[in-house]
């Protein structure tokens, strides 16, 4: 069997359903989200609208498919969570929406990614200097947005805790690929696991207590939902990464054996790097070569239970994420919905 056919073999199910809640918050919060753009500076507010899939370079409607605003689904639900309507949390859902396509905008720059949801990055369409605009501007009127909603200074306050991480989780990420793959300098699963948590996992976990505290929750319903968003944003990164090596493109818009290509240090590779098995000494060698083979690097990723060990991980967050729910106190409907957010988003098809 060649390596080609393992990895397919490797790919994870096929993806579920989107939940209809992701709809309909999408709903809910967007003409608030076009409100707030719509105030920049108009070439700014282009790249902007770009960027979230509104428009072609030169600002023509455009039909491109834009994130599935999962951020703003926790913030409405965190709102409705506390017993109030989904509108109470649109500020938060608009602020997280805004800071993710700010991060995304400076990632695609920093990690020299040219595409973006199957389009030229806003870097690449509009050049590195205008992108990074674009995105201080985003992040400014996120900022703004919270700063002038009800219970603005607590929600802004846990917008910059969850900034802070973003940061920090976004410079280990970065200082990942300087390290050795093997011996007392590599990078051990632990040391991802808080990575991720903060890269990922930080704005989740802002977006829904945020939307909690604009809905009137008591600080230790926020705080719970707080958690439940860190411990899916884990998830969510290392299901990722499993998608970045087995993930069919045709689903997830990425080039076969992309990560491994770019020689990301992922969880799956990382976790079987310190698997007990010969396979794993063997992936080390490949690793160390300038002219490891992808194919040949996922094979034994697979075979030294990279991807298995993966996976249980993104369950064990998963598990964590839901009893962090379980005691936060949240309406039975809302808690119901992100019960089915907990369930959808580690097995998204993106």
């Amino acid at each position: 069997m060649t390596a080609r056919a393992t990895a397919a073999q490797a790919s994870p199910p096929a993806a579920v359903r989107e939940p209809r809640v992701l709809g309909r918050c999408r709903t809910l919060v967007r003409p608030a989200l076009e409100e707030g753009v719509g105030r920049l500076h108009p070439w700014v507010g282009e790249m902007a609208a770009y960027s979230f899939g509104w428009c072609e370079v030169g600002g023509a409607p455009a039909r491109a498919r834009g994130g599935k605003g999962l951020r703003q689904a926790l913030a409405v639900l965190g709102a409705e969570a506390a017993g109030a309507s989904g509108r109470a949390g649109v500020p938060a859902a608009v602020a997280a929406e805004l800071v993710h396509a700010f991060s995304l905008l400076h990632d695609d720059i920093m990690d020299g990614d040219p595409a973006r949801r199957r389009r030229p990055a806003v870097w690449k369409a509009y050049g590195t200097g205008p992108a990074v605009l674009a995105g201080d501007a985003l992040f400014a009127l996120a900022v703004e947005t919270l700063a002038t909603a009800p219970a603005g200074p607590r929600t802004v306050r846990l917008l910059s805790t969850a900034l802070g991480d973003l940061v920090r989780g976004q410079a280990d990420d970065l200082l990942f690929a300087e390290r050795p793959w093997t011996g007392p300098g590599r990078v051990r699963t632990g040391e991802y696991r808080t990575m991720a948590e903060h890269k990922t996992g930080s704005l989740l976990g802002c977006a829904a207590a945020a939307g909690a505290v604009l809905g009137g929750a008591p600080r230790a319903t926020a705080d719970a939902l707080d958690r439940v968003g860190r411990h899916l944003g884990i998830a969510f990164q290392v299901v990722d990464d499993v998608l970045g090596i087995w993930g069919d493109p045709a689903v997830t818009g990425k080039p076969v054996l992309g990560d491994l290509r770019e020689r990301k240090k992922t969880f799956p590779v990382l976790a079987a790097l310190e698997a007990p098995v010969p396979a794993a000494g063997r992936l080390a060698a490949l690793l160390a070569s300038d002219t490891a083979d992808p194919e040949e690097v996922a094979a034994l990723i697979d075979e030294a239970g990279g991807r298995t060990a993966a996976l249980a991980e993104a369950h064990r967050c998963l598990g964590t994420a839901q009893a962090a729910l379980a005691g936060a106190a949240a309406a039975a409907g809302p808690a119901a919905e992100l019960r089915s957010l907990l369930d959808y988003l580690p097995r998204r098809d993106l």
